[in-house]
């Protein structure tokens, strides 16, 4: 096949990146955009490797039951949103399969039970978001948004359907704050995050402001009542410009009595309302109860840390970042926790950690809650008669299923359950859940 070819396939599934799955009459593997499983679809070459074929569907013939309407205008053009063409249970059971693809393809493990899919809002649920910021000369004028699908340039949008609506209403009226400045070439990125009760935005510039642009950015921070931030270089310069000073970013979770102090910079996740739906499941999984003694790893601001804590049970969060130690001290304080109940310590949690965590332990249970790099260095490192249970959070169900292998393999842990959580809808991220056991 080459690179416009045409041809009518059978799609035999949906992998978890969103893209239907079939074999060409020579039985090549090929991954189609907007195709759906069960459904005969013709599709044209975009790419074609030695081992398969990347394709678009240009007309679907036989349309799945969990085919809709995308809802987004934009849907098929930006890179923001894969899946917007299946429904949300058509999309969570694509990426149970794939996270279950993962545990027995690169772990060699199977859960014992799967867990309910957690499910949540579709629409204006991503609280966090990086804004690719475009100046056009040829056009005169300012793209704000998100990438086009496989391409580096931004979409010509005027609104989100994932961003809140206040923040979707934003994308017209910082195109043209960015047209009416000095250096609207020289402001690649807008970093959104969105509190409780505010919209902060990170505008990264690459040459200085000048009077008069300070002046447009400040009315426009008033108008609009978002906090605006300056990034000039690397994250050390982020800082507050107007107000200078304001309440702090933040999110509750109310069935823990914990409110989440965050900078706009500070990893957080993009979706709240699932967010809660993990720290319960999560909570529930571990069960931590009065004298048991709970280390939190990769533990971040808190978000597992503080609710551990409100059990009764004495937590030590471990973090790599000095920052985040730094935060997470501050909204344990906030929330009534002392030293008593919850520490914090940075540590490299990408080192030999054997002797560390010897020196630290033992510890009855833990929770580790890693970025997409996994928890490798933690799990090699366990001991053999402690914790008894350990509940990890993942972004990565390739390294989830890796440091699965490691644990049920040679580390004498079972199994028990995972699952996935409905955290990035219509996107190709995969945020999971598993359960093991001594």
């Amino acid at each position: 096949m080459k690179r416009h070819d045409r041809v009518t396939l059978s799609i035999d599934s949906l992998n978890a990146e969103g893209r239907g799955v079939a074999r060409n009459t020579a039985g090549k593997v090929a991954f189609v955009d907007g195709a759906l499983a069960g459904e005969r679809v013709d599709a044209v070459v975009v790419r074609s490797k030695p081992t398969f074929d990347l394709m678009q569907a240009h007309a679907v013939h036989q349309p799945s039951s969990g085919r809709r309407r995308p809802r987004c205008r934009y849907f098929g053009i930006c890179g923001g949103c894969a899946t917007q063409h299946a429904d949300a249970r058509t999309q969570m059971a694509a990426k149970q399969r794939g996270l279950e693809d993962c545990l027995e393809r690169i772990g060699k493990v199977r859960p014992q039970s799967l867990l309910p899919i957690l499910y949540g809002p579709e629409w204006g649920y991503r609280h966090r978001a990086r804004l690719t910021v475009r100046w056009v000369p040829k056009k005169g004028s300012v793209l704000v948004g998100f990438h086009e699908r496989r391409s580096h340039y931004a979409v010509d949008m005027e609104s989100c359907e994932v961003l809140p609506s206040a923040v979707s209403a934003l994308i017209r009226p910082l195109r043209d704050l960015v047209a009416s400045l000095s250096i609207r070439a020289r402001l690649p990125q807008i970093e959104v995050a969105v509190g409780d009760a505010m919209i902060a935005l990170v505008f990264r510039h690459l040459d200085a402001l000048t009077p008069e642009d300070e002046a447009r950015l400040r009315e426009f921070a008033q108008h609009t009542g978002v906090w605006a931030w300056l990034q000039p270089g690397g994250l050390d310069t982020v800082r507050p410009f107007y107000p200078a000073t304001a309440p702090h970013l933040g999110y509750a979770l109310p069935d823990f009595g914990v409110r989440i102090a965050f900078s706009p910079i500070d990893f957080t996740q993009v979706n709240p309302t699932m967010n809660r739906a993990l720290v319960h499941r999560a909570l529930n999984l571990l069960a931590p109860a009065p004298g048991e003694r709970i280390a939190d790893l990769f533990c971040g601001l808190g978000n597992f840390s503080l609710p551990i804590a409100r059990s009764g049970a004495t937590v030590l969060g471990l973090e790599s970042s000095e920052s985040l130690v730094a935060r997470a001290r501050e909204n344990a304080h906030a929330n009534g926790l002392g030293e008593a109940r919850i520490t914090f310590q940075e540590t490299n949690l990408y080192a030999d950690l054997a002797a560390p965590l010897a020196q630290l332990g033992p510890f009855d249970k833990l929770l580790i809650d890693p970025p997409r790099a996994g928890a490798m260095e933690v799990v090699t490192a366990l001991p053999g008669d402690w914790p008894r249970r350990i509940v990890y959070v993942s972004c990565d169900p390739a390294t989830l299923a890796r440091d699965a292998g490691v644990l049920v393999n040679a580390k004498g842990f079972r199994l028990e359950a995972a699952g996935v959580v409905n955290m990035f809808p219509h996107t190709a991220h995969v945020e999971s859940i598993a359960l093991f056991e001594r």
